[in-house]
């Protein structure tokens, strides 16, 4: 059988899994546990001997646990080597992230090239500017959190537009202000919270706005809904495409041509582990590039599903770990099998299904222009009861908002404590 790119790639890692020891024993966090492994050489084997990584690990005793007592935080910025950044708290509180100066365009071009659509386009604007749309509480440094002007908020290519938390109370007059700047920019791409572009693309859909620069959307900071995707595509007319990672670890997956999520092979390895009878488990990384904070086997809290192919693996994000719900059966229902039951159903914007204590779902939504009819509303009420075995229909309710948590980002699918049932 011929080789595939994947096993070519895969073969590489191993080898750069063994090449990165020493850099690994160098950091305190590690000494110990790859003593205690008795890791002599890096592998695979030697990995299934570690325990996975937590934050709380990663906190403790910051920089010292990656950086030593020999190299000072302080010195390392003044001389301009690193840049210090902060995840934005999905799951708990934010952790300082350092990087060496420049990783972060370097693995964010690398993942782009996955998919031969951008690839080309980037290699015609070389130089291709962004606007990004995003909770302003995404991140404390590349997301204004207070009123910045727009000079203070243009980053090299980059413009970010958004100054609201939530998009569903955002004025027309802010919309029109937020449309003005784009078409001013004239951006080569969105780079976007789903969420957010999402109502963003309603008000310009109203008005009639176009972009005429814009050539493809890229959607990551949350879970992209299929009901994000459709406003954006019928809106905008261009590609959306999918590209996800995280402040810490880089960006490990992009959407290609094809509607696949590819593995970025130089930023890191990735293992799925405690998998479960549909072949879905914990997504854990080893990140291979960032020399001043390397993650070893780091539980990142997503869950994904490998799917290997004859002409190649791809990869399923299936959410976060702590937003899975629990069939009647005890099985686990991972919020990218909710969102498969809103496909092609039209009128829906945005939603959240709850899952009450004693199993059964409630779900909340946000209507598109024109609301979903009966119908409609009816067919993803009964196949999110069959998800989820529920012993009575799932009631369905239109709202005019839904609530982020306190990260900024948004939760399709939650488990309700029995007293925040009527929360």
């Amino acid at each position: 059988m011929l080789a595939t790119p994947e096993i070519i790639h895969e073969a590489g890692q191993r080898a750069q899994l063994a090449a990165l020891l020493p850099r690994w024993r160098a950091a305190p966090l590690y000494h110990d546990l790859l003593a205690q492994a008795d890791c002599q050489e890096a592998g695979p084997e030697c990995f299934q001997k570690l325990p996975l990584l937590a934050k709380t690990a990663m906190r403790e005793n910051f920089p010292r646990n990656f950086l030593g007592e020999s190299a000072s935080l302080e010195a390392l910025q003044e001389q301009n080597l690193i840049e210090l950044e902060h995840t934005s708290g999905t799951t708990s509180d934010r952790l300082p992230v350092i990087f060496g100066r420049g990783w972060w365009d370097a693995q964010e071009q690398r993942a782009l090239r996955l998919n031969a659509v951008v690839a080309k386009i980037l290699d015609e604007f070389p130089d291709a500017r962004r606007a990004t749309i995003t909770s302003p509480s995404c991140n404390g440094l590349t997301c204004p959190t207070v009123w910045m002007s727009r000079e203070q908020r243009v980053i090299n290519q980059s413009l970010f537009v958004n100054l609201a938390r939530l998009p569903f109370l955002i004025s027309e007059a802010e919309l029109a202000r937020m449309a003005q700047e784009i078409t001013e920019w004239s951006p080569v791409f969105l780079d976007a919270d789903p969420v957010h572009a999402a109502w963003f693309a309603l008000y310009c859909e109203r008005r009639g706005i176009k972009f005429p620069s814009l050539k493809f959307i890229l959607c990551s900071y949350e879970f992209t809904s299929v009901v994000h995707r459709n406003i954006l595509t019928r809106v905008f007319g261009v590609p959306v495409f999918n590209l996800y990672g995280s402040t810490e670890t880089g960006h490990l997956l992009m959407e290609n041509e094809r509607g696949e999520m590819k593995q970025s092979y130089d930023t890191a390895f990735l293992e799925i582990t405690d998998l479960d009878a549909r072949n879905i488990g914990d997504l854990v990384v080893t990140t291979l590039s960032n020399d001043f904070m390397p993650l070893l086997r780091y539980r990142i809290g997503d869950l994904a599903e490998r799917r290997v192919q004859p002409y190649g693996n791809n990869f399923i994000v299936h959410g976060r770990i702590r937003d899975a719900l629990t069939a009647a059966d005890g099985s686990r229902v991972t919020t990218w099998q909710v969102d498969q039951c809103f496909a092609g159903a039209a009128g829906i914007a945005h939603y959240e299904l709850r899952q009450h204590a004693d199993g059964e779902g409630a779900l909340r939504f946000i209507p598109d222009t024109t609301p979903p009819t009966e119908e409609t509303l009816n067919a993803v009420t009964a196949r999110l009861a069959t998800l989820l075995q529920t012993r009575t229909a799932i009631p369905a309710e239109a709202m005019t908002t839904l609530v982020p948590a306190a990260s900024g980002k948004f939760r399709l699918t939650c488990r309700v404590a029995a007293d925040k049932v009527g929360a």
